[in-house]
């Protein structure tokens, strides 16, 4: 008998045990460890943030599921990994501290066969002074947050209609940040319901982000193929701004946020003072800030785990210039160098460089966006690494099942408002993720498989992506056919 055991159950770990469970004989126990009691469908949280949707309509209680999938849920955060075993036993354990309330605090160890650490990203508000929920500015990286957000926003509104004119500023609350896909999905659902409200004439809205350009997404930008010819993200996006009167201000980092103020400096060093009166400003991302112990207690961290918290993988980590970076520098099996019964996935793997060009200001400030790693890849990701551990159960010596971001595409919906019938969404594809000059040498993916539109179609798209993901989340009937 085996017990592996997934930390995290957001998409990259939900998916990963799921798979683990209907793969593995019921002998083999899978064991899920997430401090959430619910499983949050995180993009839709756009649409809880301007109030479309209600919380409840983007979460379910894990507990149910797990129970009838056989799978064991500890309702708890992982604090610590001994992956050499410990004074105790030499087989490898986790320490977690439980999160359920009836057990909040207790500490307990867990050993493991195999662990998928899929802890996602810890939301590193603190980077920025001032930045997020219960300070001055919002958030929607949670459903919690993401009501609060609708509640200041729906606020917002009824100013207007009283007369007021408004400032809105969206985007990104530090020079380090990821997710810039999801802010921009914000602000034009942002700039939809006001127009729905009919208030749109008293607002002012700027998209505030520390990209280049926009269009980078922290993927170093694309070129798509659309109507028949080749154009920059860049083109795409200002033109889908300008159509909507947005305003953007790229480059920038966020000191502080203040009431009703950001500090903010650009990379060539200009110092700005950014008004508003509702900001919806994402985090950086860390990692979940686990600590790893050797057999005798002594700290190897640093073996397991990069400075930035998440864990190391089947990467190459040396330091090398933009003009040296490769598409093989990127993990193909997520699976610990040190210690081949460890893997990760999703955002908690450390990547082996930005993906997008990375640029510092002249005090060494980096202004660039981290890499995304969320969505689609996250759960191929961790469905490539639950086939591995089924494989080396079975016998395998090494992983079996590859996940390159640079050898697999993605796909991503962005609605831009949420009306079935006068709502639309920017659809674009991306073949592959991470650049790859050595196979495309003009732009680095191919650009057969790389397009995008912007329209109806693509909406009701997103609407069906909602109700698919979570019948698959909730591991209904046939879960397992619908792709990743």
């Amino acid at each position: 008998m085996a017990r592996i055991v997934v930390l995290g159950a957001g998409v990259a770990g939900h998916t990963a045990a799921s798979f683990l469970r209907r793969w593995l004989p019921k002998r083999d126990e899978v064991v899920v460890v997430s401090p959430m009691a619910e499983y949050n469908w995180i993009p839709s949280n756009i649409w809880v943030g301007v109030g479309l949707l209600k919380k409840k309509q983007v979460v379910f209680p894990l507990a149910p599921v797990y129970e009838k999938a056989g799978i064991d849920f500890r309702q708890a955060r992982a604090a610590a990994l001994w992956p050499e075993g410990d004074a105790e036993s030499p087989t490898p354990a986790v320490e977690i501290e439980w999160t359920r309330a009836d057990r909040r605090g207790e500490r307990e160890k867990i050993r493991y066969d195999f662990l998928i650490n899929a802890t996602g990203p810890k939301l590193n508000f603190e980077a920025t002074p001032g930045l997020g929920p219960g300070k001055n500015s919002y958030s929607v990286c949670t459903a919690d947050h993401a009501e609060q957000t609708a509640r200041a926003f729906r606020e917002e509104v009824e100013r207007m209609k009283r007369g007021e004119r408004r400032k809105f500023v969206v985007g990104v609350g530090h020079g380090a940040c990821t997710c810039e896909g999801a802010a921009f999905e914000y602000i034009v659902n942002l700039e939809f319901e006001l127009r729905a409200h009919g208030v749109r004439d008293r607002a002012e809205i700027l998209y505030l982000t520390n990209e280049y350009e926009l269009g980078d997404f922290g993927i170093d930008g694309v070129h798509i193929r659309r109507g028949g010819y080749i154009t920059p993200s860049k083109i795409f996006h200002e033109s889908l701004f300008a159509e909507r009167g947005l305003d953007w201000l790229t480059r920038a980092h966020v000191r502080q946020v203040e009431p009703g103020r950001a500090d903010v400096i650009t990379l060539d060093g200009e110092e700005r003072e950014v008004r508003f009166d509702f900001a919806m400003l994402l985090p950086p991302f860390r990692g979940a800030d686990m600590k790893a112990y050797g057999r005798d207690g002594s700290d190897i961290t640093d073996r397991v785990f990069a400075p930035s918290g998440f864990m190391k993988v089947d990467a190459d980590y040396t330091p090398k210039p933009y003009e040296q970076w490769k598409a093989r520098d990127w993990p193909r099996y997520y699976q610990s160098p040190a210690y081949e019964n460890l893997f990760a996935a999703g955002i908690a793997f450390a990547p082996p460089h930005p993906i997008s060009r990375l640029r510092t200001n002249r005090d060494g400030l980096m202004i660039s966006p981290a890499p995304p790693r969320t969505g689609m890849p996250s759960a191929m990701i961790g469905k490539a690494a639950a086939a591995s551990i089924a494989d080396m159960l079975k016998g395998a010596k090494k992983p079996t099942h590859t996940a390159s971001m640079a050898e697999m595409g993605a796909a991503c919906v962005a609605s831009a408002g949420a009306n079935p019938f006068t709502g639309t969404a920017a659809s674009i594809t991306v073949f592959p993720i991470v650049p790859d000059y050595e196979r495309y040498p003009e732009y680095g993916r191919d650009p057969d498989y790389t397009f995008g539109e912007i329209g109806l179609a693509g909406h009701w798209i997103k609407i069906l992506l909602h109700h698919m993901f979570l019948y698959k989340a909730r591991l209904r009937p046939g879960w397992w056919m619908i792709p990743e």
